[in-house]
């Protein structure tokens, strides 16, 4: 009889709270506004799950693809909650902050994207793909390019790049490759969010890439594989570290992801030496502060975080990536990721159990 009691007023008080503008969660706590900002590459995935969190917790989240420079920049200042990036902080910028953890969201696949009239194949390699970006290869039927595609017709046209004009993490993931198949790519260039193409059309955002892309002939450029699905943009297979011409899908992507994890899941897996691996595949990460109480934030925001974070890592949120094309997280990042949030603390106590 005393715990129909209990239940009736634990009942009331909810209804009440709820009655007086107070949204109340299925765990009891005062549902709460998040806000995260970053990289682009992973925002139709999040569009999606962080709408459905928001429906099974009743939290709203607010996310900014601002670019993978300006997530981590807005999480050094301490105004968000998270942010989202696609390239892993270097110990440099860990050092420059708070502790911080990542956590992975689902790993997905960096595209050579093109509009050439009449190409609806193309195949590349990794040096041929640094040589264009480079300046090295001028016209679409250089022999090179000729050679890889023997039963293609390429036009006669000079070949446009088109890169990121923003900090992002799709440009780290991308010459992080170009580093490891291009010599001459890693002594001139380098990796990094931001690089100085030396040529070529520049495009805020995987949107902007995109649509450039789509809207000009004779293009190419690296996008998120959701990006140039969405807007029908053919985009090339590439031969990965075996020779194996590859397709980006969520197989090949998976493919790339099986070696071994760090425990803290930083890690680069372009250029992968697996059999069917995607050459151009990464983790994309959501970064919070290890220590959550910082600018005004309550225990309430900070729970609300790591229910978001447990949520993208259940299989209910995973099994969502390959409907919007990306691929799910391996095993291993996920029970990593689990772990390492038993670290994260409010006021230095431990928030998960």
């Amino acid at each position: 009889m005393k715990k129909i009691f209990l239940s009736i007023i634990t009942l009331t008080l909810a209804i009440a709270m709820v009655s007086c503008g107070e949204k109340v969660t299925n765990d009891s706590r005062k549902a709460q506004e998040l806000s995260g900002a970053g990289a682009t590459f992973p925002l139709p995935f999040y569009n999606v799950v962080f709408e459905q969190f928001g429906q099974v917790k009743g939290d709203q989240v607010a996310y900014g693809g601002i670019g993978s420079g300006g997530g981590v920049r807005n999480l050094r200042d301490k105004i968000v909650d998270f942010a989202g990036s696609d390239a892993f902080l270097s110990d440099k910028e860990m050092a420059e902050m708070d502790p911080v953890i990542h956590i992975p969201a689902c790993m997905g696949a960096v595209v050579l994207a093109y509009n050439l009239d009449g190409v609806k194949e193309l195949t590349l390699s990794g040096e041929i793909i640094a040589d264009i970006f480079a300046g090295n290869i001028k016209m679409w039927n250089d022999k090179r390019l000729a050679a890889l595609n023997p039963d293609v017709t390429l036009p006669a046209e000079a070949i446009i790049p088109v890169y990121r004009s923003d900090g992002s993490g799709t440009t780290f993931v991308f010459t992080d490759y170009l580093t490891k198949v291009s010599p001459m790519w890693k002594e001139k260039f380098g990796a990094g969010k931001s690089v100085n193409f030396p040529s070529g059309q520049a495009a805020k955002g995987n949107p902007g890439v995109a649509g450039v892309i789509k809207q000009t002939k004779n293009t190419i450029g690296y996008v998120g594989s959701e990006y140039a699905f969405a807007q029908k943009i053919a985009y090339a297979k590439i031969q990965n570290r075996r020779g194996e011409v590859v397709e980006a899908t969520a197989a090949s992507i998976s493919a790339a992801a099986s070696g071994e994890i760090p425990t803290d899941t930083r890690c680069s897996i372009t250029n992968s030496d697996a059999a069917g691996a995607y050459p151009i595949s990464t983790f994309t990460w959501l970064i919070i502060y290890k220590e959550q109480n910082y600018s005004d934030r309550s225990k309430e925001q900070a729970i609300a975080t790591l229910d978001l974070l447990k949520y993208i890592l259940s299989d209910k949120a995973q099994g969502i990536t390959s409907e919007v094309h990306y691929a799910p997280l391996p095993a291993k990042a996920k029970e990593l990721s689990m772990k390492n949030l038993k670290n994260v603390t409010f006021d230095g106590a431990a928030i998960v159990q």
